[in-house]
């Protein structure tokens, strides 16, 4: 494949080079303000191709720009909803630093506060 992507573009710069040498002629170009530029055939050729080139190639990369940015958005917004993994829990040990108890207070697996208990609780 890629040897027929170089021969393609060998027979075209082949091409272009033999209508290049039969055709080098001067042409005059009417400018604005009654100037008169004398300009040869193939380079004024390949600057109307380049002109021509200029605002779809501006416009390709604007898109392609435009494109990457929302890209990049939608992956960092993927990113965030994303769940983070846990990680496995291990059984708590009396050694367990973590949660230290002071002792003096009851540790509680509900989450609720102890009921308050003694003459003057309700």
């Amino acid at each position: 494949m890629q040897f027929l992507r170089t021969l393609f573009w060998v027979v075209v710069a082949v091409v272009a080079v033999i209508f290049a040498t039969k055709n080098w002629t001067t042409t005059q170009i009417n400018l604005w303000g009654g100037i008169v530029a004398d300009v040869k055939l193939p380079v004024l050729l390949l600057i109307a191709f380049l002109a021509g080139l200029l605002p779809p190639s501006i416009l390709y990369l604007a898109t392609r720009w435009r494109m990457r940015r929302r890209l990049d958005q939608a992956e960092r917004t993927i990113a965030e909803l994303r769940p983070v993994p846990m990680p496995p829990l291990t059984p708590a040990t009396a050694t367990d630093t973590a949660f230290p108890s002071t002792g003096s207070e009851p540790i509680t697996t509900t989450g609720y506060a102890p009921l308050p208990s003694g003459p003057g609780a309700s």
